[in-house]
């Protein structure tokens, strides 16, 4: 026998009532409409709920049987309809968010671990992008926020604030090549054998860029496409690298160079799209998530943890 939710209501408001023009108020129904109701019920029962008199209405006994069992049916549903209400609704949109392969490798997990923990209800789309593209997004309303070098910001016009250091330096394994060195060029690296990215990621085509048509001739003995790989292959010994000094995971032991030419010098920027939510909470939070992930000092664990010294030989 299957009940009808509705009339499961009715009937309880009735009992709490005392009478069926009171419940039918209760439940935006008419008199004659209730009434019918609860003949259904009482006809799908196979005998009488309610006993009628002058002063109202109270419960047979198998009308106390339902009620209690109405109660336990209709909290056992919105028990389920709660439990399910976050998958049913419509979610929001994800924010956006843009970074080159230096951002994307600590500074953007960093921020998204925190943000993440810290709202639920929020969704972040994060992706690799190169500067030029990703301001050519923001500006085009189709990123939120994105993490951008400053020698090569501003030609889209769009809002931006200083974000941290993202200067280059050299790389090896601790005890070699560079052991006792405190600076070196690009040219002095490369007459060792590197270990590089892949041509075409955004940190390569950025170094290549800066070193023009005279670079000198490099000999890679791989290349690879995931910038930890590579410092973990720097660190065995297997060649020298070029990476920015808040890629290196400061567990690792290394010997870690100042590179002298000025391009080495170099800063991340906070840029802002033009998207109606780029000055909504959410942007904002994963804004301040971005600052706080940046100001971190570089001793720190993306999960925040204290690491004491660092392992690595600073030159």
């Amino acid at each position: 026998m299957r009940y009808d939710l509705t009339d499961l209501r009715l009937f309880l408001h009735i009992l709490t009532e005392g009478s069926i023009t009171a419940g039918a108020r209760r439940m935006h129904l008419s008199l004659p409409s209730a009434s019918a109701r609860v003949r259904l019920l009482e006809h799908h029962a196979g005998v009488a709920l309610l006993i009628r008199g002058r002063r109202g209405v109270r419960p047979t006994p198998a009308g106390t049987t339902l009620a209690r069992h109405a109660r336990d049916v209709l909290d056992r549903t919105a028990r389920l309809e709660s439990a399910v209400a976050s998958y049913t609704r419509p979610s929001a949109a994800p924010l956006i968010l843009l970074g080159g392969g230096s951002a994307m490798h600590r500074l953007v997990p960093q921020a998204l671990i925190s943000f993440l923990r810290a709202h639920p209800d929020t969704d972040v789309t994060a992706s690799e992008s190169r500067t030029p593209q990703t301001e050519r997004k923001l500006a085009d309303g189709e990123a939120d926020l994105g993490v951008v070098l400053d020698d090569e910001a501003g030609a889209c016009g769009l809002r931006t604030e200083p974000l941290g250091d993202d200067s280059l330096v050299v790389i090896g394994q601790a005890g070699g090549t560079l052991a006792g060195r405190t600076a070196l060029t690009y040219r002095e690296a490369a007459e060792h054998p590197l270990v590089g990215l892949a041509a075409d990621s955004s940190l390569r085509r950025w170094i290549e860029k800066h070193l023009g048509p005279h670079a000198p001739a490099v000999r890679h003995r791989t290349t690879v496409t995931d910038l930890g790989v590579l410092i973990s292959l720097a660190a065995a010994g297997a060649g020298l690298a070029v990476v920015p000094r808040r890629a290196i995971d400061p567990r690792q032991s290394l010997e870690v160079c100042e590179l002298q030419e000025r391009w080495a010098r170099r800063h991340h920027l906070l840029a802002w799209g033009v998207t109606d939510r780029a000055t909504s909470t959410a942007t904002a939070t994963l804004a301040e998530h971005l600052r706080q992930a940046a100001q971190e000092p570089p001793n720190r664990s993306a999960h925040g943890d204290n690491l004491g010294p660092l392992p690595f030989h600073d030159c």
